[in-house]
Parts: structure tokens; sequence; C-alpha cells
């Protein structure tokens, strides 16, 4: 249907529960939730995707006659539907910080931190190298275009006020939480396991050379063998990342699908 801007205040109800859609995904999703993206060019560009979708709706169904209640209701489900987007995106990402945090603690990091601007937690110093270098990938695979296409792919096979809460949907979810960690166990696998045969190293010279003060030998040591298989690992993490954005691009498709009544 075509709607003018001059029109646009007659269909001001449509365009608050898609702008609410559009919004949620934007405060969780990776890249647009980010405190470094000023909060007008987030607004700004939340309205703008709003306006584009607009178009595309199905207004006789759209704009009928609702009590307060049942708009209240469906500014909670449009805003649910752009949370759980945002959250599968971001749970994606998660898998970084899980790898992060195992490197650190076996090479010593785990006492450093920082801040996180977006989460304001403190994340460990590797995770938060991998986040950068995952975020400049993302771009460059385009990932910020599966974020955006997923929102017009929503309208597709959900559209207003059509979402529901499956077991389908559950089940998506965790299966999901269980491949975050895999996909984190197995980034940290390399460096993890070169760390391993340093301390077995370690203690077979703390049993043959007792002279030997091995702690103040090890953790200088596993700082270096740790630094440098992530040397090695890093010209791999293109790999990683085409798994992670690929994974994440069918994920909000199965989390859609789960959530359309049946």
């Amino acid at each position: 249907m075509d709607i003018g801007l001059i029109n646009l205040s007659g269909y001001m109800d449509v365009f608050v529960l898609i702008l609410i859609r559009v919004t949620a995904l934007f405060i969780i999703s990776p890249i647009f939730a980010r405190k470094s993206v000023p909060n007008i060019l987030k607004i700004g560009f939340a309205m703008l995707v709003a306006l584009i979708i607009m178009p595309m709706m199905d207004m006789s169904t759209a704009t009928k006659d609702r009590t307060v209640l049942q708009y209240a209701l469906l500014v909670f489900n449009e805003f649910s539907i752009g949370v759980i987007l945002g959250f599968v995106s971001y749970m994606a990402f998660s898998a970084l910080y899980i790898a992060g945090q195992m490197i650190d603690m076996q090479i010593g990091f785990g006492i450093v931190s920082v801040i996180d601007p977006q989460s304001n937690i403190q994340i460990p110093v590797i995770a938060n190298f991998y986040y950068i270098i995952a975020m400049l990938m993302f771009l460059n695979l385009n990932g910020h275009h599966i974020l955006i296409s997923s929102i017009f792919y929503s309208y597709k096979v959900l559209p207003i006020g059509t979402a529901m809460v499956s077991n389908i949907l559950i089940n998506d979810i965790v299966r999901m939480f269980s491949d975050m960690f895999i996909i984190g166990f197995k980034i940290a696998a390399p460096i993890v396991a070169a760390t391993f045969v340093t301390n077995v190293a370690l203690g077979i010279l703390a049993r043959t050379v007792p002279q030997m003060n091995i702690f103040i030998v090890g953790m200088p040591l596993k700082i270096a063998v740790g630094l440098a298989t992530l040397m090695f690992v890093i010209p791999m993490f293109s790999i990683i990342m085409d798994v992670i954005v690929n994974g994440m691009s069918r994920d909000l498709k199965t989390v859609l699908e789960g959530m359309i009544i049946r």
C-alpha cells in the first residue's frame, strides 16, 4: 500500500509499533547497541528503517480498531520480537567472551580485566581483543546487513500481533546456548591445549630439577606460549567469523519461524 509522508499521521499507531520492534533490536544487537554510537544516530536510523518498512505493511489488518489494553499488548509483543532478535545476534558473539575467559585463565590474564562500554561489566583482555577483531570482520562480511534484513524478514513471517512463544522457540534458544559454548570451546582449544602441554612440561621439569623455582619460570613461559599460539590462530579468525555470521543468520530465521502461530 502506497503511504506518503503527508498521510503518515493517519497510520501513526502502526508506525509506532514498527519503530518499537526496530528499536528493540538496536538496543541489544552488535554494532548498533555500542555506546560509542550516538543515540541520535540510533533513533534516526530506526525511524528511517521503520519508514521504509511501512509501505510493505498490509494496512487493512494493521489498522484495526483496538482498545488501549489491546494496543499495549501489541507494543509488548513487538518489543519482545525485537529483543529476541537482538539477543540471538548478541549471543552469537558471546562465544568470543567464553573463549577469551578460558584463554585468560590458562595463560594468567584472569586477574586483568577491562570495562566493556556496551555491557558495563569487566571482561577479559583476550575476550575484548577477540571482540574488536570480530566487530571489524563482522562489518567486512556485511553482518550489519543481515541484522537489518532480519527485521524486514520478520514482517514477512510475523506481521503485527501474530507472534507467540512456543516450545519450538524455547528449544531453539536452548540449542543456541549450547552452540555458543561449543563454539567458544573450539575457539579457545588451540591455546588451551598449548598451555596444557606447557603445564605438563613444567610439572616434569619440577620433578627432575627441584632446585628450579617453577612458579617464577612458569608464569612468563605460559604467557609467551599463549601469545605465540594466539599469533598463529589469528589468521584463521576469518573462518571463525564466517561460521559465526552464517550461524547468526540461520538462527535469526529459525527463531522467527519458531514464533509463528500454528
